[in-house]
């Protein structure tokens, strides 16, 4: 294994794009992770709130939540294993440049099935956001008005 400086520098810079990827997909699990929260918190608050009695208001409201909560699940997984992907490509840029292993095509693969991955994971995000707007647009009307 006789490794060369500038075969490494070649190596560092084809890893920068894959690492600008990896950042772009960890700022988009801590919107997703901020979102599950919400959506945890106001399960919660709407749990309680049925302790109290039924409250057909507050079920359906708990059903949008579960629908919710699955389709950012979803997303947080597929983003995950993109991420997850994205890691294994630069290490095998790194594996293939320092045991000569002929690696493009399965790094090639790896790539598409990552992007796949990023792109389901933001159609679960679209979807999770078009459930919550459709539920707040049949329920706009039903706000407490203020005292006149």
């Amino acid at each position: 294994m006789n490794i060369q400086t500038n075969d490494i520098g070649h190596v560092i810079q084809l890893s920068i794009a894959p690492v600008f990827l990896l950042t772009g997909v960890a700022t988009k699990l801590t919107v997703l992770m901020n979102r599950l929260a919400r959506i945890i918190d106001r399960t919660r608050d709407l749990k309680i709130e049925l302790r109290k009695g039924p409250d057909p208001d507050c079920s359906e409201e708990l059903d949008v939540l579960y629908q919710r909560w699955r389709l950012i699940n979803y997303a947080i997984t597929a983003s995950t294993g993109c991420g997850f992907l994205i890691c294994v490509i630069i290490a095998c840029l790194f594996l293939g440049d320092t045991t000569n292993l002929p690696l493009d095509r399965y790094i090639a693969g790896m790539f598409v099935v990552a992007m796949v991955a990023l792109i389901a994971s933001f159609i679960f995000l679209l979807r999770e956001v078009s459930v919550s707007f459709r539920y707040m647009r049949i329920h706009r009307h039903d706000a407490p008005v203020g005292p006149d």
